[in-house]
């Protein structure tokens, strides 16, 4: 979900604009980066904290900036995975969170993920400054008054584990376990894989092993 939060961001906004935190975004549960109702941080700082660490406030502030509010927001995110071909995608929250409303579940499917990360690092206009901000290692920044300060680490480990390793991003929920997409680029070749409820519930590291194994299948065959 993060991943489309990014690129719509990406696209209907600019890193620079100044975001004003909302009681309901400051709200979140983990994982969060603690921000407060009323703070105001660069949009392109809370789109950092959202992908590296995946953090559920960040992304609804960056949601309510850009659509004026979620539901707003959801509104473009069902009509850009309409866009690129993603139909078994219903979107109701920018962060993933299990949510459900009188249309639906929020839910997509292994499939339609890699739909979406081919169109944010093949596709889109703004498909370097993805790759850009997903790849970061890490990344350090300030709320608009300098008061607070923010450190954040990328914990997409695929990066550092085989050669060609591009970018990705990981999910979990109760109702979708432990997920990952990722995307590999040998030559010029590119793969991607997107992995659902993998490991769950007892084994989260499998997703990197299961990643490895699959983008060796592919390289191979």
């Amino acid at each position: 979900t993060k991943i489309m939060t990014l690129i719509l961001a990406l696209e209907n906004a600019n890193p620079d604009d100044l975001v004003t935190v909302s009681e309901y975004a400051a709200s979140m549960p983990d994982v969060q980066l603690h921000i407060r109702s009323g703070e105001r941080y660069r949009l392109g700082d809370l789109l950092y904290a959202m992908m590296l660490e995946s953090h559920n406030d960040a992304a609804v502030a960056i949601a309510e900036h850009v659509g004026g509010s979620v539901p707003g927001f959801a509104g473009l995110m069902n009509a850009k995975a309409r866009d690129i071909g993603c139909y078994a995608t219903y979107f109701i929250t920018p962060n993933g969170l299990d949510a459900e409303d009188k249309k639906g579940v929020h839910s997509t499917t292994a499939a339609d993920l890699a739909r979406m990360l081919r169109y944010c690092i093949l596709q889109s206009p703004r498909r370097e400054e993805f790759l850009a901000i997903s790849r970061t290692n890490a990344y350090s920044f300030t709320d608009t008054e300098g008061v607070r300060s923010f450190t954040v680490g990328n914990k997409n480990a695929f990066l550092h584990m085989m050669e060609g390793a591009l970018t990705g991003k990981t999910g979990f929920t109760g109702n979708a376990g432990y997920c990952y997409v990722g995307a590999l680029r040998q030559e010029d070749r590119t793969f991607i894989v997107a992995l659902l409820a993998c490991g769950w519930p007892n084994n989260r590291s499998y997703k990197w092993s299961d990643t490895r194994k699959l983008m060796s299948y592919g390289l191979a065959h």
